[in-house]
């Protein structure tokens, strides 16, 4: 069941992570995502917020074309 709903949420996080115009926007971008993919595979949801926001940031931050 665990496995079923990781491939849900993965094309779903997928979707939502975007790179904001600024770090904010790419903090809130990817806490949205990491709360969508923790509700579905019924995880936690604020843990999923923190890492999600931190994911994105980091790989937007790396990636020029992003910005």
């Amino acid at each position: 069941m665990r496995a079923r709903g990781l491939w849900i949420a993965l094309p779903l996080c997928v979707a939502l992570s975007a790179c904001g115009d600024t770090v904010g926007k790419q903090a809130l971008y990817g806490a949205g995502a990491g709360v969508l993919g923790a509700a579905v595979l019924q995880g936690s949801v604020v843990g999923g917020a923190v890492l999600g926001a931190a994911g994105n940031v980091l790989y937007c931050q790396q990636r020029r074309g992003c910005r």
